[in-house]
């Protein structure tokens, strides 16, 4: 088969796309096939076909609706020019289990003609001079093919400019398509995958529920272990409101509002806490896990004389004290004390401080560990994300309050140590009565 008419020295790589018997030996020497497997499946080799193969239904087109109207606007501005006869363009595609082809997607003018694939179109295959093809590339990456038809094989310069220009602009459009299209399927894929995952989860979960019931029924009133199977079901409860968080954000909901979002930072509806509900509630089950995550690991756990009557958001408010004694619990010094200290601000709303007294962190990680993403070097071979302090400032700056670290914890208040850390909330105001005595374990 001689070259196609029309085609520059670089426009070899299209000459095989179009010439099956050059295809083996094109991709011998061309690396760019091998360069980038997140593309490898864009370029194809058309190979012979038989002209007594059964004919298969058309192949969907590989593009979306808005590269469709793009290409039309690009196509249509060749209406002035009379020497063009039609423009065509093609891109490389391949159906599941069928052969590679370099298929029509778009052309002009909208006729009405009927466009088939190269490999089954034997008049492309014919040299021609009025015919001439503008690889459409990404990089090195063959995407697809212009053709143009005019009515004679010299163009003028104003009109090659143009064609030019159009084949620059269509591998663009092309590419970002075909990854908007690649990231949409992932997404679906791992929003299914996120369902099955929920799904799986209510099982043990329910499970778990069950037997805690079970157990409690088991264990009189006065039973030293009640507290800890009261414990279990608590943990339980707040495990299915994380999973019905999870099973919220498959469907598209998002978890925290961007921090720049006019309205208030808040937890969504299934982990905030009822409008107006007392902090004791929600806290209650944490200190209980405090106490008991202090006797595994054999410290001293100094839980407050006084719960705050704080009446808010309290959900968001025992997510950022859940986020603080995990911190002091994993990343303190063994062995050395943990406690929350309750306080009033003057004039003002209660302030937590969960403290430790173990070794301070270092100055120069102090605002640091507040970023997305960052972690102290204590915490570096540890498992985590460090995402736990920047959602706790987060949410504590949505509340109308702030998260501060403090060094040592006796700057937070007097009654506190001279050596450790001490992550300091301070609350607004709220719904507030007399201090509630803590009960006594």
């Amino acid at each position: 088969m001689q070259p196609l008419c029309g085609l520059d020295h670089a426009d070899s790589d299209l000459q095989a796309l179009v010439d099956p018997q050059s295809i083996g030996r094109y991709l011998q020497h061309k690396a760019f096939f091998r360069n980038s497997h997140k593309h490898s499946a864009l370029f194809f080799r058309v190979p012979a076909r038989s002209p007594n193969a059964p004919t298969s239904p058309p192949p969907v087109i590989p593009v979306s609706e808005r590269f469709l109207n793009l290409l039309g606007f690009q196509l249509s501005q060749f209406v002035d020019c009379a020497e063009v006869r039609s423009l065509v363009v093609y891109v490389t595609h391949q159906e599941v289990g069928g052969h590679p082809t370099l298929m029509p997607v778009g052309q002009w003018p909208a006729d009405g003609r009927a466009l088939a694939a190269v490999e089954g179109d034997s008049r492309l295959r014919v040299p021609a001079e009025e015919r001439r093809w503008l690889p459409l590339r990404d990089q090195q990456l063959l995407l697809g093919a212009l053709q143009v038809e005019t009515s004679n094989g010299n163009w003028p310069e104003p009109l090659r400019q143009r064609l030019q220009a159009v084949a620059l602009c269509l591998p663009e459009a092309l590419s970002l398509d075909l990854e908007q299209q690649r990231l949409q399927r992932r997404l679906e894929r791992q929003d299914e995958q996120l369902r099955l995952l929920v799904h799986q989860l209510r099982n043990p979960l329910t499970a778990l529920r069950t037997f805690g019931h079970l157990l409690r029924k088991r264990l009189a009133e006065d039973n030293d272990n009640r507290s800890l199977v009261e414990g279990l079901l608590a943990e339980e409860r707040q495990l299915n409101r994380y999973v019905d968080a999870i099973s919220d954000l498959a469907g598209g909901e998002v978890l925290i509002a961007p921090v720049s979002s006019p309205q208030p930072l808040l937890l969504p509806p299934m982990l905030s806490g009822p409008e107006g509900q007392p902090l004791a509630e929600p806290l209650e089950p944490l200190l209980q896990r405090a106490a008991a995550t202090a006797a595994l690991q054999g410290r001293q756990w100094q839980r407050p004389q006084t719960l705050p009557d704080w009446r808010g958001d309290s959900g968001a408010v025992a997510e950022i004290l859940a986020n603080l004694l995990e911190n002091a619990f994993r990343y303190s010094v063994a062995g050395c004390a943990v406690g929350l200290h309750v306080g009033r601000q003057q004039g003002g709303g209660p302030v937590l401080t969960v403290w430790d007294g173990g070794m301070a962190i270092p100055a120069e990680e102090r605002e640091l560990i507040f970023e997305r993403g960052r972690r102290g070097s204590r915490g570096l071979p540890l498992p985590g994300t460090g995402l736990g302090l920047a959602l706790a400032r987060d949410l504590a700056r949505g509340l109308g309050g702030e998260l501060v670290l403090m060094i040592p914890p006796n700057l937070s208040d007097p009654s506190l140590p001279e050596q450790g850390n001490a992550f300091r909330i301070s609350l607004p105001p709220g719904l507030q009565s007399a201090a509630a005595p803590a009960a006594a374990h």
